[in-house]
């Protein structure tokens, strides 16, 4: 079990890897080597995480989601692939970690009295440098 937060953790089996060629740093060793690493998170069938942090993990996922419900998460910036994996891992459980973060729920609220006539008052203001700006008439 990896722990992500206090109260949502992994099963290692939920997490696929795969190895690819790097398009990264390497020298050499960049045509020969696997160092990229392609992690999968298939969240929709997740048991590990409740159903509303699924949701918006999902809609945070943008452009690595697939159709199916899987979080791809491609990490080449390293030279080993044992850093690949461990930047994989983190930027996975980074956005988990957002999603399990529930929105604070926007109260309607109604602009108070003072603000109210402070608005007012400043429109009036306005409008009276406006009318300043008209033509003169000499009687």
């Amino acid at each position: 079990m990896i722990r992500v937060t206090d109260t949502i953790s992994l099963d290692d089996d939920e997490l696929q890897e795969s190895f690819v060629r790097s398009s990264g740093p390497g020298g050499q060793n960049v045509n020969k080597l696997s160092t990229a690493v392609q992690l999968r998170f298939d969240v929709r069938r997740s048991l590990s995480l409740p159903n509303d942090v699924a949701l918006r993990l999902m809609r945070l996922a943008g452009k690595r989601l697939t159709k199916e419900g899987v979080i791809v998460i491609l990490a080449q910036r390293h030279r080993t692939q044992e850093r690949n994996r461990d930047d994989a891992r983190e930027r996975l459980f980074e956005l988990i970690r957002e999603a399990a973060v529930k929105p604070v729920q926007r109260r309607a609220t109604k602009p108070t009295r003072a603000s109210r006539l402070k608005r007012v008052e400043g429109k009036k203001i306005r409008s009276n440098i406006k009318k300043m700006r008209g033509k003169s008439f000499d009687d």
